[in-house]
Parts: C-alpha cells; sequence; structure tokens
C-alpha cells in the first residue's frame, strides 16, 4: 500500500488540454463581459428614470452598483488579457517543441549518415574519380595522337558527304505543270431573293 500512495502518477493532462482549458476560461469571461455590460446599461436607464420620478436616493445606490460592476468589469478585462497571453505563450512553446523536436531528428540523421560516410571514404573517392579522370584524358590523348593527317582530311571529306547529303533537295519536273482554269461559281449567277420577288 505505502507504494501506491509514495509513487507518482503521470498526468495525463497534456499541454494541449491545459491550452484549451484556458481558452474556454477566456470565453467564460468575456461572456461575463457581455453580461455585465447588458446590466449598466439597464441599471444606467434605470437611474434616469428614478431620478425623472424624484427618487434620488435610489439612484444615487443604484449608480454605486453601477460603478463597483464596472471595476469588476476592468478586473476581469485584465484577467482576460492574462489568459490571452498565457495562452500564446503555450501555443508558442509547443511550436518551439516541434522545431526542437525536428531538429533533434535532423541531427540524429546526419550524424547516422557520417557514420556511413567517413572523411577518409570521401577522400578516397574523390581519389579514384580524379584517377579515373586522369586516365580517361590518357587514353584521349593517345587516340588523339594517333591520327595522321590524311585521317584528318579524311574526316573532313566524310563529313562533308553527310552534310551534303542532308541538304540535297528534291528533283524539279522537267514537264511544265497544267494550268488551272478558273470555274464560273454557281453561288455568283444566282439571282438575288429580291430581284426574283420583283419581277
Amino acid at each position: 500500500m505505502g507504494n501506491l500512495f509514495g509513487r507518482k502518477r503521470r498526468s495525463r493532462v497534456t499541454e494541449q488540454d491545459k491550452a484549451v482549458l484556458l481558452k474556454q476560461q477566456r470565453d467564460k469571461l468575456k461572456q461575463y463581459q457581455k453580461r455585465i455590460n447588458l446590466n449598466l446599461e439597464r441599471e444606467r436607464a434605470l437611474a434616469r428614470q428614478l431620478l425623472k420620478d424624484g427618487k434620488k436616493e435610489k439612484a444615487m445606490l443604484l449608480l454605486k452598483k453601477k460603478r463597483y460592476q464596472e471595476q469588476l468589469l476592468d478586473r476581469t478585462e485584465n484577467q482576460i488579457s492574462n489568459l490571452e497571453r498565457m495562452v500564446q505563450d503555450i501555443e508558442f512553446t509547443q511550436i518551439e517543441m516541434k522545431v526542437i523536436e525536428g531538429l533533434k531528428i535532423g541531427n540524429e540523421c546526419l550524424h547516422k549518415m557520417h557514420q556511413v560516410m567517413s572523411i577518409e571514404e570521401v577522400e578516397r573517392i574523390i581519389g579514384e574519380t580524379q584517377d579515373a579522370v586522369e586516365y580517361q584524358r590518357q587514353i584521349d590523348e593517345i587516340l588523339a595522337g594517333s591520327l595522321t593527317e590524311e585521317d584528318e582530311d579524311a574526316i573532313l571529306e566524310e563529313l562533308n558527304a553527310i552534310t551534303q547529303e542532308q541538304m540535297e533537295l528534291p528533283e524539279v519536273p522537267s514537264e511544265p505543270l497544267p494550268e488551272k482554269i478558273p470555274e464560273a461559281s454557281p453561288i455568283k449567277n444566282r439571282p438575288k431573293p429580291e430581284l426574283v420577288a420583283a419581277s
């Protein structure tokens, strides 16, 4: 039994729940403010009526009550401001926590990637790449150096021949093309409807 009372229970209320609770409290205070404002308007109108009726004492008492409610309204406004500030602080803290969690995950990923690929491994890969590039350059130089001037001329002639083949145009026919005779359009020869009706 000692363990039951001595063990701390983890609260199931999250920061999100607390923020929701604070928002509900703020909304209730705003409803209370509206109610007090309506009462103040009624009491002001009632105080005017009492003064018209000559009941100055009652009007004075009603104005004192109204003044007290206005002070309550001011306090309520301060409490609402405090609650809204707390809600904003909680929401901003939640955003910060998400950012920190994201940074933590990012750092873990970077750490794992760095373990997979060490600086020595990167230097080895870069060295091998440079060696391969150098080897290819040497092959290119050998191939370029083995061609004679006659080979170079033959390559240029073949290139010109290919270019000429691509530029050859189709043959022009030697026979003259038939002339086109314009035909009379049946629409032009047809009489206009107005003229037919007139005759």
